[in-house]
């Protein structure tokens, strides 16, 4: 079974900065940069910056919509963008740099033009963010997409503090762009990859129980590999079409943590769940009973 997940299309300007703010949002699942609603049937981003492809710079977002809905998506969206200006934002200048909202579910439709409604009434001012239904969109170049997080200095026109994420100060850097961001660690790199020792493996994020050492094997794949999660239960599963490929993601089921994907290559015919070592915290054999008392504790409080 898989989780319900929906996808809304979001114009603001560059998308590095775009992309950067809103993938951070609880709930947002994964982001895409890409060019969205123009003429050229193979856009690239020298043929979008000349500004005569019809193209705007675009992030498609894919949520978990019992985490966040999609009017908190489109307010968040609301305190990054100029939303009376056309054709601008920050320095950015040009048709590419538009404001957009475009939906992709038909049912969408009336969310957006109630809020953008509400706003226009809130404001009293004229609103030029373009609203309709998402005629095509081309994932940009792999080298923009998270490039922000790949680049901390790069230009940005959006104020990144703006979004409250103290709940995850407890992560390392790697351990938020992995968890919260459905980033990649490097193969061969994560410290539970070639790694067997007795006990359990639980969310960095949130203590929750994943996996078991007992159904972990060397696939030779570069992450570490488990032939299923401790308990179904413990896991969501969703569609995952980025980068032009189709996967199935996993994340955990409480925290909503991105952990990996799963494969159907596994031993004997098992699946394979590939999951980052930075998504998981080793808990050993011989200390999980406190660490169970621990955690029944703390629910109790």
């Amino acid at each position: 079974m898989f989780e319900k997940q929906n996808v809304i299309y979001l114009a603001g300007g560059c998308f590095w900065g775009v992309e950067a703010y809103i993938s951070r949002l609880k709930g947002v699942n994964n982001t895409e940069v890409g060019y969205a609603n123009g003429m050229d049937l193979a856009p690239t981003y020298e043929k979008v910056s000349s500004g005569k492809t019809g193209h705007a710079e675009t992030v498609k977002v894919t949520y978990n919509p019992k985490i966040i809905t999609l009017e908190n998506i489109l307010e968040n969206y609301f305190t990054i963008i100029d939303p009376f200006t056309k054709n601008r934002q920050g320095a950015d200048v040009g048709t590419q740099y538009r404001t957009g909202i475009y939906w992709q579910d038909p049912h969408d439709k009336d969310a957006v033009i109630d809020f953008l409604r509400k706003k226009q009434t809130e404001f009293g001012k004229r609103i030029a963010v373009e609203a309709h239904e998402i005629h095509n969109f081309y994932p940009a170049e792999v080298y923009h997409q998270k490039y922000l997080e790949r680049n901390p200095q790069g230009y940005c026109h959006v104020d990144l503090n703006l979004i409250d994420d103290e709940e995850f100060d407890h992560l390392s850097r790697e351990e938020y762009e992995i968890t919260q961001l459905s980033m990649t660690e490097p193969p061969f790199t994560g410290k539970y990859d070639n790694f067997f020792e007795d006990g359990v493996y639980v969310d960095v994020v949130n203590g929750e129980i994943l996996f078991s050492s007992d159904d972990k094997f060397d696939s030779g794949c570069g992450w570490p590999a488990f032939t299923k999660p401790i308990c179904e239960d413990a896991i969501t599963k969703n569609r995952d079409f980025s980068h032009g490929t189709t996967r199935i993601e996993v994340r955990s089921a409480k925290a909503n943590s991105h952990l990996g994907h799963v494969f159907n290559d596994g031993p004997d015919g098992a699946k394979r769940y590939c999951i980052n070592s930075a998504a998981l915290k080793f808990i050993p054999k011989d200390e999980l009973d406190d660490y169970l008392k621990k955690i029944n504790s703390d629910e109790d409080k």
